[in-house]
């Protein structure tokens, strides 16, 4: 596997602090892409549970364009509600990107203008339904992957 998990973004600590605790233990790599929501100094990740950071490879970018062009431009999805095809149809590779976007607002439209429809992945949910917690919508696609590499 491991897949790149890149994080647009993101506005909630525990949310984040969710996702470097999921990396931790799937090898998934985590990029943030700034600006973030919360500090990432050493007192601030401890109080917002981000304390699993030391075990997770971690990066930040100044763009998803930076963050992108660091890891060799690699084939990327588009985690999005607006997405055309489920999360599961896709035969996920070792080094892929998997972008999500804030919690309050998704991924940019000029984002989602760069990816390509049949990179726009989602999550099914019962229709009227909110959209999950960023950290679970991150979880549901990482398993996924790592499932399809066997959980190597």
């Amino acid at each position: 596997m491991p897949v790149n998990v890149v994080l647009v973004q993101p506005e909630i600590p525990p949310n984040t602090g969710n996702i470097i605790r999921l990396c931790a233990n799937t090898g998934a790599r985590l990029h943030l892409v700034r600006p973030l929501g919360f500090s990432l100094d050493a007192r601030s990740v401890r109080r917002a549970g981000l304390d699993y950071r030391e075990l997770a490879e971690l990066r930040e970018h100044a763009s998803l364009s930076d963050c992108l062009a660091s890891l060799g431009g690699p084939r990327w999805f588009a985690i999005t509600t607006r997405g055309t095809l489920r999360y599961d149809a896709i035969e996920y590779g070792d080094g892929d990107a998997l972008v999500f976007g804030t919690e309050t607002r998704g991924l940019p439209d000029d984002v989602l203008a760069e990816c390509p429809a049949e990179r726009r992945l989602r999550i099914p949910m019962r229709p009227a339904s909110r959209s999950l917690n960023l950290s679970n919508a991150v979880s549901v696609v990482v398993y996924e992957a790592w499932r399809q590499a066997g959980f190597a």
